[in-house]
């Protein structure tokens, strides 16, 4: 979805101050209330923004060591089971379907490393995992971020019209 100057100060503002509500974001954008909702609402349908929730620290609940496991799975079987396998740990907070030699990388947390061993043993428990690779994150160096993403989204118009002209032409 192409963004412009407006909806990027939107999101701005929303990622610096989640709390601000639809009026004083109005008034600090300099835009109607109607204009402000209206453009909320686009974001929201379009993809933009997937939800208004809290984001929650596994740190603060307790949880403060993350570690990637890349799973290797049996082709046969299809991932279905192991995703569902996943699903029901609740230290795994992330799983994505990968390219190259694991078939998928997984995000978990853990109270300590024995805790980790643990939720290893939990997620390498589905039979149709075949091999595990574990890493554990020491520190966060960049945090899950997207204002940089949206800034280059807004300033690349042109890149996303001339790749659509290309489009185009080739048709």
């Amino acid at each position: 979805m192409a963004i412009d100057e407006l909806d990027a100060a939107l999101l701005g503002l929303l990622a610096a101050e989640p709390r601000i509500g639809v009026l004083e974001t109005s008034r600090r954008l300099g835009v109607a209330r109607g204009t402000a909702q209206a453009r909320l609402d686009k974001l929201q349908r379009g993809g933009v923004i997937r939800n208004l929730a809290p984001t929650v620290d596994p740190a603060g609940l307790g949880y403060p060591v993350t570690a990637f496991v890349s799973l290797e799975i049996a082709q046969h079987q299809g991932r279905s089971a192991v995703i569902i396998h996943l699903g029901s740990i609740p230290e795994v907070i992330e799983a994505h379907t990968i390219t190259g030699q694991a078939d998928l990388l997984v995000r978990l947390v853990a109270r300590d490393n024995t805790d980790l061993q643990r939720v290893i043993d939990e997620v390498v428990g589905d039979r149709s995992v075949l091999r595990a690779a574990t890493v554990i994150s020491l520190k966060t160096e960049i945090e899950f971020r997207t204002t940089p993403l949206v800034r280059a989204a807004v300033a690349a118009p042109s890149a996303r019209s001339d790749h659509r002209s290309t489009e185009n032409r080739l048709r």
